[in-house]
């Protein structure tokens, strides 16, 4: 069978109504999806999804809806709509008709169903839209065996034919059903004809998630869960000696049970309250962690003896710095959380898991059961930033639970996230730029950070395709840090290497991993070298450049953003630009420096410069919807404010000072721009790149530079009011304050 370019094999699958499923590939297009053609992480996670990708099936009822269960983590970042989309364009249905959920943990999956790496719709684009163009052929064949004719059309979940005669999905979703597999090609619609594809829609869980009504874990009412959380050692890691006062704690109001695990005292519950209590009044002698005794300076002194040497120095003009990133917190908005109920022989957990196939296989193994013995429920989180691929509230939940015979609703505290949780690794980049005739003619970068825990489930797809991929013989984490990486510039030879050290650490791969550190070196970089030579940020950046899709990007800002209009002194403008995952996207921020900014007071709180304009502009090649890419734009763009300015984890002694939201200073609102734009670039493929992360990077780096410009010298350690702590630091025994009684006072 000849297949065109858009006409694709999938699947009608066995079942009672209809279910449809995907090959991935086009048939006769293998070869640009070559094993020797991947560049980048994004491809390498597309590849690894691959073989299962027709695991993956659209469902429609007896109802006429359409259910399709979402091997993604929906987080926040909008990808239920999105998906929702994707089956509504192909299957002719209305948005409304389509109910996307998100699937249990499902082992067949293999490495198909890990949420991360800007990697979800770029993964799923085809598969989705080819199970739901099945179905949509698999209707309209029922409804002509029906009418008698083949002259029909499907439209707002209707099949019409010419005499006017109508028949609705509900009525051939059983006639439509296989008794077999069976194989079938099918044709796409063509990107000219979309009509919900590229429009700007709501999120369909907008309006459960301003009324309250949406369902997170500890919105869950698993009968017999009550309440629970660990008391956690003062230090990084450490463990449980003894404790001192069991019995007294057990007897305390609502307590049920206490008992040791292997990362600290569990207690639980009637209420969260009362957990807290028993938290609090808990004795306990603890070992040493594994950060035992150091301090910021110290994790700094360990980065710089294990940085790789620059090669030998060139002959022409060379410009040279090194630039030193802070830990940052990991922390989502939601608490970390999950519900367990783990009885003889079984399991049953549910948490927000990004990595849901890697968190059963781990309970099980720590449980002493079979993997089919354990189910894991993806439920919806408020947040992640990456820290959803960890699981450690599930495995704790499923320890308690085991330990004490009853299910559990664990919960995290605030200070046990700051402080015991995972965080974005200290990190220091050297780079040395040379130059002549205003032409970069080699660009060197040896960046250094606290090693990455990518043990969530990117190990093992890079384990499983790192052999194939055209990277050499590179290590792990360092083929990870090159495929996550680009060059957007005419740089002439370029070396770019990851040294790390350290594994006293809990570390994840924070959104955007690597990038935002990487490119803010760069970006003020290239603004030194326009220094030296005298020449526009802008003009030379955009004649580096050698792509049109970046081009286009940097025209943009600097055209709506104004660059180079007169600004008084203490205030600057800054430019930069990222490229990653088929994707582009260029800022221009504006940033004020004066005293009178600076030095406004907030009580408790970091200030210091504010960024006061930004105009983003975003190429995705294909966007499906422009307002969820508008919004995850916004929040990178929070992100990278809040990176050059003002939030990181102070580390003293062992453990980090921050205990909380109220003094971990990520953007706040008096840190905000006022005058905010995004702009949705025209599409230039038609397929979609990575967009969950591309934005951090770029707000960064141009914050980074309008600094700079600002003050009139290059800053080189972020962030830049790393060295405020405004806070009074809560003390570490016991490792969470008291709940509040002055919140109105705050208010």
């Amino acid at each position: 069978m000849e297949i065109g370019r858009r006409r694709f094999l999938g699947y009608v699958l066995a079942a009672p109504t209809l279910v449809a499923a995907a090959e991935l590939f086009p048939a006769g297009a293998a070869e640009a999806f070559d094993i020797t053609e991947i560049v980048d992480l994004n491809d390498a996670m597309t590849l690894a999804a691959a073989p299962t990708a027709n695991l993956i099936s659209v469902v429609v009822n007896a109802d006429g809806s359409v259910s399709f269960a979402l091997p993604r983590a929906e987080v926040g970042q909008g990808i239920t709509t999105s998906t929702a989309m994707l089956i509504a364009e192909e299957l002719s249905v209305p948005l409304d008709r389509v109910r996307v959920t998100l699937a249990d943990a499902r082992p067949e999956l293999v490495f198909n169903q890990l949420t991360g790496g800007s990697n979800t719709t770029f993964s799923t684009y085809l598969p989705i839209r080819v199970a739901a163009a099945v179905a949509k052929k698999r209707l309209l064949d029922a409804a002509a065996a029906r009418l008698g004719t083949t002259a029909l059309t499907l439209t707002d979940g209707v099949v019409s034919d010419r005499a006017g005669r109508k028949l609705s999905l509900g009525d051939l979703a059983v006639k439509a059903a296989s008794g077999v597999d069976e194989r079938v090609a099918v044709q796409l619609t063509a990107p000219k004809n979309f009509t919900v594809i590229g429009t700007p829609r709501k999120r369909i869980d907008a309006l459960a998630a301003v009324t309250g009504r949406k369902t997170f874990a500890m919105d869950l009412d698993v009968p017999g869960a009550k309440p629970t959380m660990v008391c956690r050692p003062p230090t990084l890691n450490g463990t449980v000696g003894s404790v001192a006062n069991l019995a007294e704690v057990r007897a305390m109001p609502g307590i049920t049970d206490v008992v040791t695990i292997s990362t600290g005292v569990a207690v639980r519950a009637e209420t969260f309250g009362q957990c807290i209590d028993g938290v609090r009044a808990l004795r306990v002698d603890w070992g040493p962690g594994t950060a035992e005794g150091k301090s910021d300076a110290d994790v700094l002194a360990e980065l710089r003896r294990a940085e790789l040497p620059l090669g030998p120095k060139p002959l022409t003009p060379t410009l040279e710095s090194t630039f030193t990133f802070y830990f940052r917190g990991n922390s989502a908005l939601e608490p970390n959380c999950a519900v367990a109920d783990v009885r003889a022989g079984r399991a049953e957990i549910w948490a927000g898991l990004k990595s849901p196939i890697v968190a059963q296989q781990t309970i099980a193994a720590k449980l002493g059961l079979p993997v089919s013995a354990v189910t894991v429920h993806v439920v919806e989180s408020g947040g992640s930033f990456g820290r959803k691929l960890f699981f450690d509230a599930a495995l704790e939940a499923a320890e308690v639970s085991k330990a004490v015979g009853k299910p559990v609703k664990l919960l995290w505290h605030r200070a046990d996230d700051a402080r015991q949780g995972r965080t974005h690794p200290m990190a220091t980049s050297r780079v040395r730029l040379s130059h002549v005739g205003g032409k970069v003619v080699s660009f060197e970068q040896r960046h250094t950070s606290v090693s990455t825990d990518l043990s969530h489930g990117l190990g093992e797809i890079f384990t499983a395709v790192v052999a194939k991929l055209p990277v050499g013989d590179a290590g792990f984490s360092q083929t990870f840090f090159q495929l996550s990486q680009s060059t957007p510039y005419k740089f002439g030879a370029v070396s770019r290497l990851l040294a790390e050290t350290g594994t006293g650490f809990n570390t994840g791969s924070m959104r955007n991993v690597y990038s935002p550190d990487v490119t803010c070196a760069r970006e003020l970089m290239i603004d030194q070298l326009a220094s030296t030579l005298g020449q526009d940020p802008y003009e030379l950046r955009r004649g580096l450049l050698h792509d049109s899709r970046a081009r286009a990007a940097l025209d943009k800002v600097a055209d709506v953003g104004d660059w180079g209009r007169s600004m008084p002194e203490g205030t600057a403008q800054g430019i930069a630009l990222h490229t990653e995952y088929k994707s582009v996207s260029a800022a221009l921020v504006e940033i004020d420096n004066r005293p009178g900014t600076v030095g406004r007071k907030v009580r408790e709180g970091v200030t210091g410069p504010r960024v006061t304009k930004v105009v983003f502009a975003v190429d995705v090649g294909l966007t499906v919807n422009p307002r969820g890419l508008e919004a995850q734009m916004m929040g990178c763009i929070s992100d990278g404010i809040a990176l050059a300015l003002t939030s990181s984890l102070h580390l003293r002694d062992g453990y980090f000072l921050e205990a909380s939201w109220d003094n971990y200073f990520y953007t706040r609102q008096w840190n905000t721009p006022l005058d905010l734009r995004v702009i949705v670039l025209p599409n230039s493929s038609d397929h979609p790149g990575g967009a969950g992360e591309l934005g951090v990077a770029t707000a960064f780096a141009a914050v980074a530079c309008a600094y700079g410009r600002a003050t009139g010298r290059m800053p080189t350690s972020f962030p830049i009011n790393h060295g405020t702590v405004s806070f009074p630091v809560k003390p570490t025994i016991p490792p969470v304050p008291p709940s509040p009684t002055d919140g109105l006072s705050y208010a």
